[in-house]
């Protein structure tokens, strides 16, 4: 019987375990052996010597990660996990720690309730991935799959980082089949509705004061698209959400907005659009004739990369079965 010792204290082994202790008993189970916590630190046994070397590599990661500000989410256990198969190594006393593990960037940010922010799919760690080296990127998929909130974080970290000027978060004023000339109320109350899921995801990012002062800056702006016609979005970051509802003229012109120095992101969910029945999608249109254009990426998210109530995938996939929307 192999045994080792591995620093951790109580803290580190409670959130190393994860919830109801599925990461220890994934560990366990993919190297086959047995994790212990009652003593100080992490004591791993095994039958054989690379068993632990390898359950030990892995859990130093996650250690590690845990360290630096990341949070075990299941994309992260899974990518450490991934290549551990406790086949041994190729040579005998090699390490293997590193080999399989995945690259662990430092989060986008930390929010205001002191959680950090980071992809927590594979899907979500390519998005992030293709905005940092696109000044444009066209994301699609499903509701729920973080695209607007991961993409508002880029935003928020380029602000704080000096490398843009201003946020400006844009959406299309048609949602559901409504105008906005039946809604009550002056031209800011009408388009509150529409513009609260950006103001939601900025005041998750920031401090209700720094989003203020931003706010009162005019650093942050967030403006249907109607009013970016005539203007040049220079030294800016720019989201454009729900771009799946803007008509080919709409996102010709938002496309031709974007000025030096800047970088935009265009997210939209093709099953969900709420123009009229004979009016093409801006959004779908823009990403079959940009494909394949240097400086502009493309990447679809799947139902996989849903993180909200894991009741939400299952909608999806029944939603998807049944043929709707044809």
């Amino acid at each position: 019987m192999f045994s080792f010792n591995l620093p951790a204290t109580d803290d580190e082994k409670i959130q190393l375990a994860g919830e109801g202790e599925r990461n220890f008993i994934r560990l366990e189970r993919t190297y086959n052996v047995k994790l212990l916590t009652r003593n100080p630190g992490i004591t791993i046994q095994a039958g054989e010597e690379f068993q632990v070397r390898d359950a030990r590599a892995a859990v130093e990661r996650m250690r590690d990660a845990l360290r630096t500000g990341h949070q075990l989410t299941d994309f992260y256990v899974q990518e450490i996990l991934a290549g551990g198969t406790a086949g041994g190594s190729d040579a005998p006393g090699e390490e293997k720690k590193g080999d399989f593990a995945p690259h662990l960037e430092k989060p986008i940010l930390i929010d205001r309730f002191g959680n950090p922010v980071q992809p927590k799919t594979r899907g979500q760690a390519r998005f992030i991935n293709v905005i940092k080296q696109h000044d444009i990127v066209l994301a699609g998929g499903p509701a729920g799959t973080g695209k607007t909130f991961l993409a508002v974080a880029m935003a928020v970290q380029a602000l704080e980082k000096k490398l843009v000027e201003r946020i400006i978060l844009v959406r299309p004023a048609v949602e559901s089949g409504e105008s906005l000339g039946f809604l009550p109320g002056a031209i800011g109350e009408k388009i509150g509705p529409y513009m609260r899921p950006l103001y939601d995801s900025l005041s998750v990012m920031l401090p209700a004061e720094r989003l203020k002062e931003y706010w009162d800056s005019n650093s942050i702006e967030i403006a249907p698209l109607a009013y970016m016609r005539g203007r040049t979005l220079g030294k800016s970051f720019i989201i454009l959400d729900e771009a799946q509802n803007t008509s080919i003229s709409q996102m010709k012109m938002f496309l031709t907005r974007i000025g030096i120095n800047s970088k935009a992101v265009l997210t939209g969910d093709e099953t969900q659009v709420d123009l009229d029945k004979f009016e093409k999608s801006g959004f779908a249109h823009a990403r079959k004739i940009l494909h394949g254009i240097e400086g502009i990426g493309q990447i679809e998210l799947s139902v996989e990369d849903v993180v909200r109530h894991r009741l939400v995938r299952d909608i999806i996939r029944a939603y998807e079965k049944s043929g709707f929307p044809t």
